[in-house]
């Protein structure tokens, strides 16, 4: 087995057909299709069934694929660290964000990442699930993640500051000419919300909740940005965290009382890199807010965020 070949069936998962996943690594196809077959007889086992859609991983690929993304990732790391030595870093920064933080902060530190290191090619990925974000990184698979809460240790987690959240109005809401929205006037909103398994929906369940107010669902969305779009052109009211307002809506977006905000934490991985020590040295310079009161924080994350 080569860590050629588990490219090769990473690949193939994500596209979905030998065909595509080869023209994607500009490889011949017959050369793949050999590759595949010949790591599926080294393992024993067969990594993917033919369904009408294509290659779908079988339950045991599915296993396996997990631990080839591992073993990739951290040859790219070894790569990457070998070519720092030499003042050339390169090779590929894999970053994940829970969904609606750092959206002003993150792009501006990765710009100056950028600059420092011109071959680092970086990949950002937004999770939803905070309880997906989290397991991700204590598997190792990602170099960096900003999240609201983690089980990590002092090394490898970092308090940034906050994210503020505020609601999001249109233009005619009775609370627009208001400087900060009491929740005890929402208790009538419609809202528009997030998947059930998301940790932005979470929030609001949880303000609600702890207002006691039950939530009326005007629709729910998978982006921050179509939420606050739904949001200003009267749909229903959105709770979004402040830097995910594009500057267009800033005008619509009014804070609570009592304030809701979550903590900013960089978790690293263990095996910490150059790459990712310059990220979080960036991240540190941007702005941050920090928090009026912290909702859904856990005691864990309070106490390993350094």
């Amino acid at each position: 087995m080569t860590l050629r070949q588990y490219e090769y069936a990473l690949a193939v998962a994500a596209e979905g057909s030998v065909t595509a996943a080869a023209e994607r690594l500009h490889v011949a196809q017959p050369s793949m299709s050999q590759q595949i077959r010949s790591l599926e007889r080294d393992l024993g086992v067969s990594l993917f069934a033919r369904t009408p859609t294509g290659l779908t991983p079988t339950a045991v690929g599915r296993a396996f694929l997990r631990e080839a993304q591992v073993a990739v990732n951290a040859a790219r790391r070894a790569r990457a660290t070998a070519r720092a030595a030499a003042d050339d870093l390169g090779g590929e920064l894999l970053v994940s964000v829970q969904m609606g933080f750092g959206t002003r902060q993150l792009p501006h530190a990765l710009a100056a990442l950028r600059r420092r290191y011109p071959r680092l090619e970086v990949t950002v990925f937004e999770e939803p699930s905070a309880a997906e974000l989290d397991r991700m990184c204590r598997r190792g698979v990602l170099d960096l993640a900003l999240m609201a809460a983690c089980e990590q240790s002092p090394d490898t987690a970092h308090r940034l500051g906050a994210e503020e959240f505020v609601v999001v109005l249109h233009p005619g809401h009775p609370q627009i000419a208001a400087d900060r929205v009491d929740l005890s006037d929402l208790e009538e909103q419609s809202w528009v919300r997030f998947d059930d398994d998301s940790a932005l929906d979470a929030i609001l369940r949880q303000v609600l909740q702890d207002n006691e107010i039950t939530p009326i669902t005007a629709a729910r969305v998978t982006q921050t940005a179509t939420a606050v779009r739904l949001a200003a052109q009267g749909l229903g009211t959105a709770l979004v965290p402040a830097s995910a307002v594009p500057h267009e809506h800033e005008h619509l977006t009014r804070p609570l009382f009592p304030a809701v905000s979550q903590p900013v934490i960089a978790v690293l991985r263990d095996s910490v890199g150059p790459a990712e020590t310059a990220l979080l040295d960036l991240l540190r310079q941007e702005t941050w807010p920090q928090a009026t009161s912290l909702l859904t924080a856990s005691p864990t994350a309070e106490r390993d965020a350094g």
